[in-house]
């Protein structure tokens, strides 16, 4: 491995990072949601054909990019893009690299500190003998930060404040720091997965009660695992597997490419690549799918599960479940769940961190301590909000246009300059370079034509998201002459605020009327924010680009 001041430790060490990079909360909280609402089995095989030809593709792509960018010591997507292109305008598509990541680590330490409390209440008894409906309003009682569940006041700030510190401090240590989090907590996220999936695969009828007698875990396990093939036509599907793709290997964001850029120029990328893509889908696959879902079918029942799947499962159901496995059990499994859950938080929102600390440790000299410092700080001044606001929507709209318009967008936009402006055949050499494995040759046509072609789709899907999301109902309507009709949730309606306006006309309460008024005046603040950090970003590359010209290091 490379031998630089700052750099990773061993081969073992790496992918271990990179794929705790990857494995995140989304592989346990989203992918089990986003399997029941796309119909289970019919989800599979369109999210497996989009990690194949969309995925996997851009993990080479953001491992070679890093590694060409670290050769002539570039550790950030602006440097790192403006290695690989030689333009002046080019590099400032890299600012997203550094945006996106600051911004949903905003929000997502949040989360991370959720289960860092959870953690706690599990192991003080706080769920014992709550009944369902108790324990999911034991979360709306933590997320609202007048009340407090242990008598610590703002007690969900405090949280926040901890994890917040705990990143930090990790952050500061440098490369080294990330890896020996890697190296412990992967594996015991592994562990606690395998644990609670062993459970869920044994649970069968044995949680069936009066109330849902038709409860049976396998029910679960075949729901997700019984392909359809008919879903192949069903581009609802298609989109909500692609999108899937982004959350679960953290694509489109700028963490690999700082990651990759901290290895020698000869060391293997596309075994790396692989190797912590497939660790990501057994994870995901594997593991995200015999834990959440198949445990609340065993007591609950499919039916249930598939009218309430959501991403407040975690939080405001399976305490509950755990209960019905005895007192020690119950801490057992609560512990290993929310414990999982912290080290799969943990080992990403750190990679987070690190497209920041190089940016600021290349352009302006900064040592590991200020970059990491100054890292939280800001996490701390743009996630309060999200905290202090979380009922009024502020959270949600950072993980809209941060942790999911953003690393669309930049995806697209790499990979078309990878494979046009770069060019496919540098490209390619780049990617073979040095690799441990053959890559099939097909991925030099992929890469160069489908893989942007389909985030162009994306990115159009989003913009033009139809009614309903029926995309195969409004094609038909649009080709007969009937128009398009765009949903509330498309990028077009959102930044009106379509659904809102459409609530508050609606509405004949002045009470509620009001209520709408001001989560609009909030989610227009969260806005406010995100475009005030992304030009502060901007600014700082464009002062970074004049310094490099003074010093006569700039890019023509």
């Amino acid at each position: 491995m490379s031998t630089k001041a700052d750099s990773w430790g061993s081969r073992v060490g790496l992918i271990l990072a990179m794929a705790g990079n990857a494995v995140g909360l989304g592989n346990f909280l989203r992918f089990p949601v986003q399997a029941v609402q796309n119909g289970g089995g019919a989800f599979i095989i369109p999210y497996l054909i989009c990690f194949l030809v969309m995925g996997i593709p851009l993990l080479f792509i953001e491992w070679s990019s890093g590694r060409f960018g670290g050769r002539t010591g570039n550790h950030s997507t602006p440097y790192i893009l403006d290695s690989m292109v030689k333009g002046r305008i080019l590099k400032y598509i890299g600012v997203f690299g550094i945006f996106t990541n600051i911004a949903v680590a905003a929000y997502y330490c949040y989360i991370e500190s959720w289960t860092m409390s959870y953690v706690y209440h599990t192991l003080i008894g706080t769920f014992d003998g709550m009944s369902q409906a108790n324990v999911a309003g034991f979360f709306n009682s933590y997320v609202d930060v007048a009340h407090s569940t242990t008598g610590i006041p703002y007690e969900a700030v405090v949280f926040y404040v901890i994890c917040l510190v705990l990143n930090t401090f990790i952050l500061s240590k440098g490369i080294g720091g990330i890896e020996k989090v890697a190296k412990v907590g992967m594996p015991l996220l592994i562990l606690f997965g395998v644990v609670l999936a062993v459970r869920g695969l044994t649970l069968g009828t044995s949680g069936a009660s009066e109330i849902f007698p038709d409860a049976n875990a396998w029910d679960g396990l075949n729901f997700l695992w019984t392909p359809q093939y008919e879903s192949i036509l069903d581009l609802k599907v298609w989109m909500a597997a692609a999108g899937q793709i982004f959350f679960t290997l953290s694509v489109g964001m700028g963490t690999i490419h700082c990651y990759a850029a901290y290895i020698e120029s000869k060391d293997d990328i596309a075994l790396n690549a692989v190797s912590a893509g497939f660790m990501n889908e057994f994870v995901e696959v594997v593991l995200g799918s015999l834990i959440v879902i198949p445990i609340a079918a065993g007591y609950l029942g499919l039916d249930w599960v598939i009218q309430n799947a959501g991403f407040g499962m975690a939080f405001q159901t399976m305490p509950y479940l755990f209960q019905q496995w005895g007192s020690t059990l119950a801490i057992v499994a609560g512990v290993c769940w929310f414990g999982l859950l912290f080290f799969a938080g943990i080992t990403s929102s750190l990679a987070m961190g690190t497209p920041w600390m190089g940016f600021m440790r290349d352009e302006f000299g900064w040592s590991k301590n200020k970059g990491a410092w100054s890292f939280g700080a800001m996490i701390l001044v743009l996630g309060l909000p999200t905290v202090i606001f979380y009922q009024e929507g502020v959270f949600d709209e950072y993980d809209y246009w941060a942790g999911t318009v953003s690393l669309v967008v930049f995806a697209m936009l790499e990979t078309i300059l990878f494979s046009w402006i770069f060019g496919m055949d540098k490209g390619w050499r780049e990617i073979t370079s040095g690799a441990d494995i053959k890559v099939p040759n097909i991925y030099k046509f992929i890469i160069k034509y489908i893989t942007p072609v389909m985030l162009i789709i994306i990115f159009l899907g989003s913009l033009f998201k139809p009614l309903n999301n029926d995309w195969s109902g409004n094609v038909t309507s649009f080709f007969t002459g009937n128009g398009w009709t765009l949903d509330n949730g498309s990028i077009i309606k959102t930044i009106m605020h379509a659904g809102i306006r459409d609530q508050i006309a609606a509405a004949t309460d002045p009470v509620i009327i009001e209520q709408l008024q001001d989560k609009i005046f909030y989610l227009n603040f969260a806005r406010l924010l995100l475009v005030g950090l992304f030009m502060f970003i901007s600014l700082l590359v464009y002062m970074a680009f004049q310094k490099r010209r003074r010093e006569g290091r700039a890019t023509l």
